[in-house]
C-alpha cells in the first residue's frame, strides 16, 4: 500500500492512497462480511475508511447501518490511532416519513449550522469515536448561506471534533468561494472535495456537478502553497459501480455513450496486454494521472477486495498510460439495462 498526505493548511495526516468505501456495510454486506472486508483491507496496509451517516436508508437501512459497523469492528479489533476515518452529513433525511432522492425535492437535511453540528456528533457517537478526522457536507447546499456551512464546519475543527472538512458533490465556483470564505473567517478552509470520478465520463450537461472536472484538478495542483492551502480529490464510483466489467450494469450518470463503450473496450485490451483486470487498470489510471486522486472503492467481498488491492502499487508505463488516453474511435453503444433510481444509486 502507497501512501499520501491531506490537510487543510492546519491539520494534515497520511492516509492510504486507496480508500475503503463502506455504503453497503450492514445492508447488502453481511456484518460477519464486512468485518472479514475491514480487516483485510487494514492487514494490506489500508488505513482511510469511507462511510455517512445515510447509509443505507435505500437498502432497508435505517441510514447510520455503516457507521454502526464500523463503529463495532473498532471495538472489537481496536486500533482506531492508525486509521483515518471519513464520514458525511446534509444528505440523510429532513423528513423521516419520506424518502431520499437525488432530484427534487431531495429531502435532504442540508447544511445548516445545526445540522452540522448534530450530525458530526451523532456521527461520532455511532463510530464510537472521539474525533472524525474527515467530515464532508455529502451534497452542496445553495439554500444555506455558505458562510453558515463554512463557519459551523470550521467550528468543528476549532473544537477538535473534526480534522479535516470537505465537500461532496459540487461544483467548483463553490469549493473557491468556500475556501475563501474560510479564510475571511479565519478558520480552516475545506482540505478535500468528493466527486464521481472513472475511466469513462459524462456528457457535459448544465447543472451536472457531481463529477471531477480537468479545471478542479488544476485546480487541486495550484493548492498547498502560501496563501493556498492544500485540496485533495477523492473519486466515488472508481469502477463505476461494476459497469467497467459487467454489460449488465447500467451505465448511468451521463456516461451511456458511443465513446465510453470504446474506452471500456480498450480498457479489457490494455489490461489484456499487461496482465492485469480491468478494474485494477482502471484504479491505476486514476492513481497515477498528473493530479492524482484517492479512488474510493467498495467492493462487496474478500476476493473484490483483493482486485481492488491489487492496483495500489500498479504503475502503468507512460506509453500505457498514452493509449489509454488516446482518443478512441466510436463505436456502437452496446445494450444496457435501464437506469436505475436516483435513490437506489447515492453519491458515494
Amino acid at each position: 500500500m502507497r501512501y499520501r498526505t491531506i490537510g487543510n493548511g492546519t491539520t494534515s495526516f497520511d492516509v492510504s492512497t486507496i480508500c475503503l468505501g463502506t455504503m453497503q456495510m450492514g445492508t447488502k454486506i453481511d456484518e460477519a462480511t464486512s468485518f472479514a472486508i475491514l480487516d483485510r483491507f487494514v492487514e494490506a496496509g489500508g488505513t482511510f475508511i469511507d462511510t455517512a451517516n445515510n447509509y443505507s436508508f435505500w437498502d432497508n437501512g435505517h441510514g447510520r447501518d455503516s457507521e454502526d459497523v464500523i463503529g463495532r469492528w473498532l471495538v472489537s479489533r481496536g486500533g482506531r490511532d492508525r486509521l483515518r476515518i471519513a464520514t458525511k452529513l446534509g444528505a440523510a433525511k429532513k423528513d423521516p416519513a419520506l424518502p431520499l432522492s437525488n432530484t427534487e425535492p431531495t429531502n435532504f437535511q442540508g447544511l445548516g449550522a445545526e445540522v452540522i453540528g448534530w450530525e458530526a456528533r451523532e456521527s461520532a457517537q455511532h463510530l464510537g469515536v472521539d474525533h472524525l478526522d474527515v467530515v464532508y457536507g455529502h451534497v452542496d447546499d445553495l439554500e444555506t448561506p455558505l458562510a453558515e456551512t463554512v463557519g459551523a464546519f470550521g467550528a468543528l475543527q476549532e473544537d477538535g471534533l473534526i480534522g479535516i472538512a470537505g465537500i461532496s458533490n459540487v461544483a467548483l465556483w463553490r469549493v473557491v468561494e468556500a475556501r475563501e470564505e474560510a479564510l475571511r473567517q479565519g478558520v480552516a478552509p475545506y482540505g478535500v472535495v468528493q466527486q464521481q470520478y472513472s475511466y469513462v465520463y459524462p456528457q457535459p450537461k448544465l447543472g451536472r456537478q457531481n463529477f471531477v472536472t480537468p479545471e478542479l484538478l488544476s485546480y487541486a495542483a495550484s493548492t498547498g502553497v502560501d496563501g493556498r492551502p492544500p485540496l485533495a480529490v477523492t473519486a466515488y464510483s472508481p469502477l463505476h459501480q461494476g459497469a467497467l466489467t459487467r454489460t449488465d450494469k447500467t451505465l448511468w450518470g451521463g456516461v451511456n455513450h458511443p465513446t465510453t463503450v470504446a474506452r471500456i473496450q480498450l480498457l479489457h485490451e490494455v489490461a489484456r496486454d499487461i496482465g492485469a483486470t480491468p478494474n485494477q487498470v482502471a484504479l491505476a489510471w486514476l492513481l497515477g494521472r498528473e493530479v492524482p486522486v484517492i479512488p474510493v472503492a467498495g467492493p462487496s467481498s474478500v476476493a473484490q477486495l483483493e482486485e481492488v488491492l491489487g492496483a495500489a502499487d500498479l504503475d502503468l508505463d507512460p506509453e500505457v498510460r498514452e493509449r489509454l488516453d488516446a482518443e478512441p474511435e466510436e463505436r456502437p453503444a452496446a445494450k444496457r439495462p435501464a437506469a436505475k433510481r436516483p435513490e437506489e444509486r447515492d453519491a458515494a
